[in-house]
């Protein structure tokens, strides 16, 4: 079936409630788990054999070990998640991932109408944390 353009300003056919989770492909649930609970501080709900559920504020995010996709060429996707962290706790955030020496990847800088700074989890999946908004980011880029 296809659905026919809407113009701009209308709303759409269907409208999202909110944003549900990330999944994130892991080589090894145990690593990422220590990554992701301990330099993040996400709080563990459910750990499987080979998956985990993590809460860290409003966001959901599950971890899947999958250690056979690590033979893969490299394939488009998701470039990074990027995590809100408040402008206050931005700073210190950035000090607890130093002090975890966590890879950087960019930054800490002020970029489209907020802080980001970019870094690696233990299988190279880009994050970033971000303390701008949407409305912030589109200030910038009119």
């Amino acid at each position: 079936m296809v659905l026919p353009l809407r113009g701009e300003g209308q709303a759409p056919f269907y409208e999202t409630k909110g944003f549900s989770h990330v999944t994130i492909n892991v080589s090894n649930l145990e690593p990422s788990l220590r990554f992701y609970t301990g330099t993040l501080g996400m709080k563990l709900v459910h750990q499987g054999r080979q998956d985990a559920y993590l809460e860290w504020g409003t966001a959901w995010i599950c971890l899947q070990e999958r250690p056979e996709l690590m033979s893969q060429q490299f394939q488009l996707g998701v470039d990074h998640v990027a995590l809100y962290v408040t402008p206050a706790e931005f700073h210190s955030m950035v000090e607890l991932l130093l002090e975890a020496n966590t890879p950087i990847v960019r930054g800490p800088v002020e970029r489209g109408g907020g802080w980001i700074v970019n870094f690696l989890d233990p299988d190279g999946t880009q994050l970033e944390f971000h303390t701008g908004t949407l409305t912030e980011r589109m200030k910038v880029w009119k």
